[in-house]
């Protein structure tokens, strides 16, 4: 079920990162606070959606934010890497998201891994930044 859960979160990922590397870039004072380079959502901006969403604690933070920050830098270098093909690139952008799901499910307790269960069967445009938009 959980490789289920990740190959849907991944194809979701791929079509979405499909749409945006294929728009014009839009300006910095068209974006919020919560997404940063290529529309892609920030770790401050991730952080803050499952803060509220699990209940995370300071110290949970503290662990989390990191690993959101190296993936939201993964996660744009592979946008703009136009030399891998599209197949390769949404590869690494499952594989990096993975990783990241692991780490950050190794630090959360019981019940917040059963809430991260039911957020990720939701959508949530809000976490997505430019990704899912049709400019």
């Amino acid at each position: 079920m959980n490789r289920i859960r990740l190959l849907a979160i991944g194809t979701m990922l791929m079509f979405a990162l499909t749409t945006i590397a294929q728009q014009p870039s839009t300006s910095a004072s068209s974006k919020d606070a919560s997404t940063g380079d290529h529309g892609v959502p920030t770790a401050e901006g991730q952080l803050k959606f499952l803060t509220a969403k699990l209940d995370l604690t300071s110290d949970q933070q503290q662990k989390i934010k990191p690993i959101l920050q190296d993936l939201h830098n993964s996660t744009v270098k592979f946008v703009q890497d136009e030399s891998m093909s599209h197949e390769e690139r949404m590869s690494k952008l499952k594989d990096s998201h993975y990783a990241a799901d692991k780490k950050i499910r190794a630090i959360l307790n019981d019940g917040q891994k059963k809430k991260l269960d039911q957020v990720e069967q939701e959508p949530h445009p809000e976490l997505h930044g430019d990704l899912g938009s049709n400019r």
